[in-house]
């Protein structure tokens, strides 16, 4: 039967990297203090939404765990991302606990609060910038910044609580369904949601303070 033992420096290296993939995000993200949308735009490196065709797993060169997703982008609100392309990225931690060659097994799984990628879900991301040390990458707020399209309707692992909150858009500027949008609750309509922001990050609403 294989150990689980994990020596002490690749634990301190983990919880290390936990750290570092979070560098550049702000600290009240990794405690999961609610986020609403404009703080997912303002903080976004890239917006981007389509399908996730490839979740896998492993160990990096440096003996770091990572889960790799890949999405077939149809939309990118923000970013150097384009549509018709597909975006692959690394977000800390397994999926599951993986056998070492040693027989140990490593079970650095992604911390409680990140985001889970499922293939053939239909998702809107927000991404933060990839952290400098690692190149790994998650999204704005974390789970809160993955949502999940289901029936042309989208929501996050929370079912969107606090995602309109506080939110403030300059009059004149949203139609009656994108009115009606942030002050429902839950899912709401995939279409009117990546409308808004895609208008709100193209016209500058919260650079010019029209959102905030």
């Amino acid at each position: 039967m294989p150990s689980l033992a994990i020596p002490i420096r690749r634990l301190a290296a983990a919880a290390t990297l936990v750290i570092a993939a979070l560098a550049g995000a702000p600290a009240d993200a990794a405690s999961l203090q609610k986020q609403n949308l404009t703080r997912l735009i303002a903080e976004s490196q890239s917006i981007i939404s389509g399908k996730v065709d490839r979740v896998t797993d492993g160990i990096d060169e440096n003996g770091m765990p990572y889960t790799e997703i890949t999405i077939s982008v149809s939309n990118a609100a923000r970013g150097n991302v384009r549509g018709g392309t597909r975006y692959r990225f690394r977000q800390f931690g397994l999926q599951k606990p993986h056998k070492m060659p040693s027989g140990k097994v490593m079970l650095a799984m992604s911390p409680e609060g990140f985001p889970r990628w499922a293939v053939g879900e239909r998702v809107v991301a927000f991404l933060y910038k990839p952290a400098t040390r690692t190149g790994f990458q998650t999204t704005v707020g974390l789970a809160q910044g993955k949502l999940r399209m289901l029936d042309g309707r989208v929501s996050n692992e929370f079912n969107n609580e606090g995602l309109f909150d506080g939110v403030h858009v300059q009059a004149g500027l949203l139609s009656e369904k994108e009115r009606a949008m942030l002050s429902s609750k839950g899912p709401v309509d995939a279409a009117t949601l990546i409308g808004l922001i895609g208008r709100a990050v193209n016209e500058h609403w919260i650079e010019n303070g029209e959102m905030r």
